[in-house]
C-alpha cells in the first residue's frame, strides 16, 4: 500500500484527489492539507511514502516545503503539482528534491501511475512539459554547483547506458527512450537505476543535471 499525502490549498481539488486516491486498491491517504506547514505536522503523525505538493500554497509554499522535508525526511518522495507557468518554482522545488514534476489537470489514471512510477524510484515529468524541463536542467547546470562523480565511476557506464543518459539529458520519458533505444521501459528503468547506482547520484533529476554539465564542458 502506498501511503500519500495531498496538499492543495484549493479544498476542493484537494478532496477530490483525496476521494479519488481511497478508491484505488494500491492508496491509502494520510491527509489532506491546505498549506505547508499542515504538511509538516501532518508528517510528524503519519510519514507518507509519497507527497502530491501544489506548488503555491500559503505559510509555506511548496518549494520551501520540499526543502524542510527532504532535509528531515529524505527519504519521502515528492510530486509537484503546478500550472505551466511556474518555472521558478519548480526550478527550486526540483533543485531541493522534488521527484516529480505534474501539470494540474491530469488524468488521474495518470496522476496514479505517476505516484506508482516516483514510488518505485523513478523521477515523473509530465511529456507535455518535457522541453521546459530541459531549460530548467541547463539553468541548474549553469547556476548551480557542479555535481561531483568520480572519473573511476563514470568509467564504469556501457555504450547502452550512455545512450540512456543522452536521452534522459534532452528531456526524454522513459517511454520516449524505450521507443528510440528499441528497449522495453521496464528495461530503461533498470538501466536508470544501475546508473544512478554506479554514479552515486540520488535521482534522475541529479543525473539530468550531471548529462548537461557534462556536455556543456565538453
Amino acid at each position: 500500500m502506498i501511503k500519500v499525502l495531498v496538499a492543495d490549498d484549493q479544498q476542493l481539488i484537494c478532496q477530490s484527489l483525496k476521494l479519488w486516491l481511497e478508491s484505488q486498491e494500491d492508496f491509502s491517504v494520510t491527509g489532506a492539507v491546505g498549506n505547508g506547514l499542515e504538511v509538516i505536522e501532518s508528517i510528524k503523525h503519519d510519514k507518507p511514502d509519497i507527497i502530491l505538493m501544489d506548488i503555491r500554497m500559503p505559510k509555506l509554499d511548496g518549494v520551501q516545503c520540499t526543502r524542510q522535508i527532504k532535509t528531515m525526511w529524505p527519504d519521502i518522495k515528492i510530486i509537484i503539482l503546478t500550472t505551466f507557468d511556474d518555472d521558478d518554482f519548480v526550478y527550486n522545488a526540483l533543485k531541493f528534491g522534488a521527484s516529480g514534476y505534474l501539470l494540474k489537470g491530469i488524468a488521474l489514471d495518470e496522476l496514479g501511475n505517476a505516484i506508482r512510477t516516483v514510488y518505485g524510484g523513478q523521477a515523473m515529468i509530465n511529456p507535455d512539459i518535457a522541453s521546459k524541463v530541459l531549460q530548467l536542467f541547463y539553468k541548474m547546470a549553469n547556476e548551480g554547483g557542479k555535481l561531483a562523480v568520480e572519473e573511476r565511476h563514470s568509467d564504469t557506464l556501457t555504450a547502452t547506458e550512455w545512450k540512456v543518459i543522452r536521452e534522459i539529458e534532452k528531456g526524454r520519458s522513459n517511454k520516449e527512450i524505450a521507443v528510440d533505444l528499441c528497449l522495453s521501459e521496464g528495461t530503461v528503468r533498470n538501466y536508470i537505476s544501475t546508473i544512478l547506482d554506479k554514479l552515486e547520484l540520488r535521482d534522475r533529476t541529479q543525473l539530468a543535471i550531471w548529462a548537461v554539465q557534462m556536455s556543456l564542458s565538453v
